[in-house]
């Protein structure tokens, strides 16, 4: 029987195996991560913004950190600073980085290159999974995913207060300049810094770019407005125009149409008056009939006209009552390119809006981050992008063991999307076919029990919801959120990746298509596609 504890020898010369290779077993992934990465995956991009020779150390292998970043992110580590450390306290890092120990400015250098190269990198690894067998495309789903900003709501500002804001800056900066000059002299600081060290990133300057964007902006949809009233305004002056005016004719159109028909009848009356004037000069006996018509103050036409007007000016003043309760448009002082994105179950979220299309086994293939709240006008954009990925996917899978040299590689053969993506012109364009919801899914499965369709406003959308009142149409969209919104679970809630740690959307856009890409990898890795053996494989 023992009679102690074991000792505990923390001044023991030896803690770890002298070979890396044995302090973690052959069968963890980082050794798969590693091997990927530096055998398979084409890195050139990332070596192309790397600077080898001149003055001090050498630099660290673009191979190495792209290897850190990916198994950081696998690992919820998104902080530079967090990576350093673990460089030295964890087997995994330690055994990426070879002995050496990237500080943390280092790494946050290379993840800034990323915007430049993570483009090819998504399409390495998609080629990758290609080749080992995944990216089904018999059935795919689009989703669009709100993603937090490295930015607060608090720093929001309306352009009446970026305004405000920018006055007070420029008689702040006229006072400083004032008083440095009384005390250093005109034309000097004092302590001047040479021009390129300093910082192009100010908060003078993110005022001036919010408000030419928030200008933009209202200066577009005033534009678009006006399209959109002339055009109506000009088909109603030639006949009677299809549909309901747009919001900002309505008003217009009515008063062009009290005016058409006050003209009408004072033109009925004059007509009337001539004829019996003649009458009377001829000495024609008028008959009985021929009523006198109404003044135009008198006629229910006119009269009805002139309700319609009073009706469109009442909403017209409603509408612009509600527009000013409504809370104005801001722009984000910390991150100008990030917006107020509604996310499920209420509330806003200061971020961006991704748009993803995933395959039956969950491989990400397309992938956009936009500044967009709503998905409907992504929907053309990410067919075209995952018909782009499916070629590529095709063009590198293996074919089946009884194909031929000429069979066809797979293509998409369903496109899912949700009730987001919904209007004629997504229901028609070409491509392959595809089901998108036009209604709440409990909707749909209501009116799939019932067999009645959805009502619908177009003649494409009501097909659409007519097809998916039927069996065959309820059972085939419900594989969309299993297929779509897995992807999501899997980045947020496996990999913590809930926020971005870089702000301006092209760094955001390259972060966050640097996580699909170590999405796609963990994927291949979990599913057990990708392993030694298969690797091995490959290379041979």
């Amino acid at each position: 029987m023992a009679k102690g504890y074991r000792p505990v020898r923390r001044d023991q010369p030896v803690l770890l195996p002298e070979d890396m290779r044995d302090w973690l077993p052959a069968d963890h992934p980082v050794w798969l991560v590693i091997r990927a990465v530096e055998d398979h995956l084409d890195t050139s991009a990332f070596h192309a913004v790397r600077h080898t020779g001149g003055a001090g150390t050498a630099g660290y292998d673009p191979d190495m950190l792209v290897s850190l970043l990916m198994w950081a992110y696998a690992n919820e580590v998104t902080s530079s600073r967090r990576i350093e450390g673990l460089c030295r306290t964890d087997a995994a890092f330690r055994v990426i980085c070879g002995g050496s120990f990237p500080d943390h400015v280092t790494i946050a250098r290379y993840r800034a290159a990323l915007p430049g190269a993570v483009e090819s990198l998504f399409t390495e690894v998609l080629v990758l999974c290609a080749r080992l067998g995944m990216g089904r495309l018999g059935v795919v789903a689009l989703d669009g995913m709100k993603i937090a900003a490295n930015a607060s709501k608090a720093a929001n500002r309306t352009e009446e207060r970026l305004r405000k804001l920018a006055a007070r800056r420029v008689a702040a900066h006229a006072a400083a300049d004032q008083a440095e000059d009384e005390l250093f002299g005109a034309g000097r600081r004092g302590d001047e810094v040479p021009p390129e060290a300093a910082s192009p990133v100010t908060r003078d300057a993110r005022i001036r770019q919010a408000l030419a964007e928030l200008e933009a902006e209202r200066q577009a949809a005033g534009q678009e407005r006006d399209a959109q009233a002339r055009a109506y305004l000009e088909a109603l002056a030639s006949g009677p125009p299809p549909g309901a005016p747009p919001a900002v004719a309505a008003v217009a159109a009515a008063r062009v149409r009290l005016e058409r028909a006050e003209t009408g009848q004072r033109a009925k009356l004059a007509a009337w008056e001539a004829r019996r004037a003649a009458e009377d000069a001829a000495g024609i006996k008028r008959g009985p009939g021929g009523r006198k018509p109404f003044p135009p103050d008198a006629h229910a036409g006119v009269a009805k006209a002139r309700a319609a007007l009073a009706k469109a000016e009442a909403k017209a003043a409603g509408a612009e009552r509600a527009a000013a309760a409504r809370p104005a448009p801001v722009r984000n002082l910390t991150d100008v390119d990030s917006r107020l994105m509604p996310v499920r179950g209420g509330g806003f979220v200061q971020g961006y809006n991704t748009q993803n299309v995933a395959s039956k086994d969950k491989l990400i293939i397309a992938t956009e981050l936009t500044c967009d709240p709503t998905d409907t006008e992504w929907f053309e954009p990410m067919l075209r992008h995952a018909q782009d990925a499916a070629a590529l996917l095709g063009a590198h899978r293996p074919p089946p063991p009884s194909s031929g040299p000429g069979t066809a590689s797979e293509d998409i053969g369903l496109f899912l999307a949700d009730a987001g993506y919904c209007s004629e012109h997504n229901l028609t364009i070409d491509g392959p076919d595809r089901l998108i919801a036009t209604g709440k899914h409990r909707d749909l499965e209501h009116a799939a029990r019932d067999g009645t369709a959805l009502p619908a406003a177009g003649e494409a959308t009501a097909a659409m919801a007519a097809r998916l009142a039927t069996p065959a149409g309820i059972t085939a969209y419900r594989q969309r959120g299993h297929i779509a919104e897995t992807p999501h679970g899997h980045i947020k809630h496996n990999m913590r990746f809930r926020q971005l740690s870089v702000r301006g959307k092209p760094k955001a856009a390259a972060e966050w298509r640097f996580a699909c890409t170590v999405h796609n990898l963990l994927k291949a890795i979990t599913t057990g596609h990708l392993t030694t053996q298969a690797l091995a494989a490959l290379t041979g």
